[in-house]
């Protein structure tokens, strides 16, 4: 089974299976609720509550020295007595020390609630971190079939810092405008109602145009985010399969894909700028249109003697701090609406059912792990039947039955359902119809980590983690001893290659054992099924990546393993399992042939004609 296939159904051909997903996660992108995912993001920020009381403290604390400094401007130059030639200098020296404490507790605020906001937005973003990668521990096979690894690998990287950079500055920033719109405000009506008037006249069309252009730079950031993560997919896709783009010399294709989605990223990227950075540039000509309206008429007032030349000063200071905050929220209102569009796409994953969906898994189920370590290894499949996607059965109306011990081997032309015969055994699917039991029960009843704990599995498709040898063979059961270890490599005939290794079981491997050969590492993935003794044993072609000799070998080595055991066998060469109790010829999902090996060449059906072609040599 090709690891990036769905099971049972083939080998796309390289991108084919990307370009489908891709289908696939566009056509179920859902209407957005901005709404909604500020409400799901307050529930990790609530938890916080005396931080953000804190933080808000501090930036009100700050805002106001902010406040105070132009009013004490303003009372400087009345205090030199423009007009009058008299200067107070006593006053003068008051509102220099006042100013002197406002511009430095001023900027000390503003850097405490900085560093509380950047701690709290990395203890925020380590909770939906580590909530989005557990949700992915619970997620079916099917999620997983459906969306490209590169967009997965978007959500918990792109999103989540885009959601950090928001929070770390955002939170603060919007406390900070909001406080001093108003302060502002509230000083500007208190000097000069005229002029605050006058001020606010630019008002209404900055909001409109905000409002238009904010609606489409939305709509092009949530693009961005969505290329981004088709991109992140089809680059993570095309590394994997590096060996079959150069076996088939398709470099030339691959670039060419790349780039057509790499265009349209940059394409609706620059949208994306482009609309957000309209915001700024029209928010400083209406401010601008105002401070000289403001500068006009105030010049005017103080001709008239109406207003001082100092409250002119720290009017026109105030209408700069009044415009000063509206930018800023236009700007933070582009950083919130790509945080958004990162947090709606990390809580659509949250959304997603987890695999439990649909079974029977009461909280005092009998069934616990350490109960199925008793189980007998009966396995029994009755009227089967289940597809990858409705409307299209891979397998119809299956039914098998092997008792404590016994070998089944499933046999078949490839595509024919073999592999989901053991993908529904270990519940990474669900029937559509019929039912599974273990030892005469349901095993929709039973909870799945219990159920996996009884079943060893060594597929055809070998995956290694990066870590060492010895960490690898563990992971069949975590609690093994050094001795265990080695002892599991023994049987599985690894531990000649492996004392061969530079650190020997401490040799730590490239991801998915890039640095071994494909037969080493499915030796290691048998150590590794030997290691979990199972009471039910399946092998998925478990030596099809190995030379003859080693075959002989690790055969003797299943052999031992087997007895006593329930064992699922999927073979092609069908001459490692002529001593099979049952052999299945699975044809288009169905059982077309059950018996022995003796008893299948007598009735000279699939079975025969299979096994005399392959021992004339003849490639099927």
């Amino acid at each position: 089974m090709n690891r990036h296939s769905r099971p049972g159904q083939g080998t796309p051909g390289l991108g084919q299976g990307f370009h489908r997903r891709q289908g696939m996660l566009s056509s179920q992108e859902k209407a957005r609720d901005t709404r909604g995912a500020l409400q799901r993001i307050w529930i990790y920020l609530k938890g916080h509550a005396l931080e953000l009381v804190l933080v808000f403290l501090l930036v009100v604390l700050s805002t106001v020295f902010s406040l105070i400094g132009p009013y004490l401007i303003g009372m400087a130059i009345d205090s030199m007595g423009i007009g009058a030639g008299v200067v107070d200098f006593p006053l003068l020296a008051k509102i220099l020390v006042g100013l002197l404490v406002v511009y430095t507790l001023g900027p000390l605020m503003a850097w405490l609630q900085n560093y509380i906001m950047a701690a709290l937005a990395h203890v925020t973003i380590q909770d939906m971190r580590r909530d989005l990668f557990g949700q992915l521990q619970t997620l079916p096979l099917r999620f997983f079939d459906q969306r490209p690894r590169g967009d997965i690998m978007s959500r918990l990287t792109n999103d989540m810092d885009n959601i950090s950079s928001t929070l770390n500055n955002g939170v603060t920033n919007i406390f900070s405008s909001i406080i001093t719109v108003l302060g502002a405000l509230t000083m500007m009506v208190i000097l000069s109602p005229v002029l605050t008037l006058i001020s606010l006249l630019v008002v209404p069309p900055g909001i409109v145009l905000t409002q238009r252009v904010a609606t489409r730079t939305r709509r092009y950031f949530l693009e961005q985010q969505r290329e981004l993560g088709v991109l992140n997919g089809y680059i993570e896709e095309m590394i994997s399969g590096q060996r079959v783009i150069k076996a088939y010399a398709r470099e030339q294709k691959v670039i060419q894909d790349f780039n057509e989605k790499n265009t349209r990223l940059k394409n609706v990227g620059t949208l994306a700028q482009i609309f957000s950075g309209l915001i700024f540039p029209l928010m400083n000509l209406i401010n601008n249109l105002s401070f000289a309206l403001v500068a006009g008429v105030g010049g005017y007032m103080a001709v008239k003697g109406t207003i001082s030349v100092g409250m002119i000063a720290a009017f026109l200071n105030y209408s700069k701090q009044l415009a000063r905050p509206i930018n800023d929220l236009a700007n933070q209102f582009n950083l919130l609406q790509s945080a958004l569009a990162g947090a709606e796409r990390i809580f659509e994953v949250l959304d997603e059912s987890p695999e439990t969906t649909g079974s029977v898994e009461p909280p005092d189920s009998v069934h616990s792990p350490a109960s199925l370590n008793q189980v007998t290894g009966e396995v029994e499949f009755r009227n089967v039947s289940f597809g990858y996607e409705p409307g299209q059965p891979v397998l119809k109306n299956i039914n098998l039955k092997a008792l404590p011990g016994q070998t089944i081997a499933l046999v078949g032309p490839t595509g024919s359902g073999k592999t989901t015969v053991v993908n529904l055994l270990m519940r990474f699917y669900d029937p559509d119809n019929g039912t599974i039991l273990i030892d005469g029960r349901d095993i929709g009843t039973i909870p799945r980590a219990g159920l996996r704990s009884a079943l060893g599995i060594v597929l055809q498709d070998t995956y290694l983690f990066s870590g060492t040898v010895r960490e690898n063979i563990r992971y069949g059961r975590l609690t093994a001893t050094d001795a265990q270890v080695e002892a599991a490599a023994g049987m599985a005939n690894a531990a000649p290659f492996i004392q061969r290794l530079p650190q020997g079981y401490d040799t730590v491997l490239s991801e998915d054992g890039g640095n071994l050969s494909q037969g080493q590492c499915q030796l290691l993935a048998i150590a590794r099924a030997i290691l979990a003794d199972p009471a039910i044993l399946i092998l998925d072609e478990a030596t099809s990546s190995v030379d003859t000799r080693t075959e002989m070998h690790i055969q003797q080595a299943i052999f031992s393993l087997m007895q006593g055991r329930t064992s699922i066998v999927i073979a092609h060469r069908l001459s490692t399992i002529r001593g099979a109790d049952q052999i299945l010829f699975i044809k288009e999902g169905e059982i077309v042939e059950q018996g022995t090996h003796q008893e299948l060449l007598e009735a000279r059906g699939f079975y025969y004609d299979l096994y005399t072609s392959q021992s004339r040599g003849i490639k099927n």
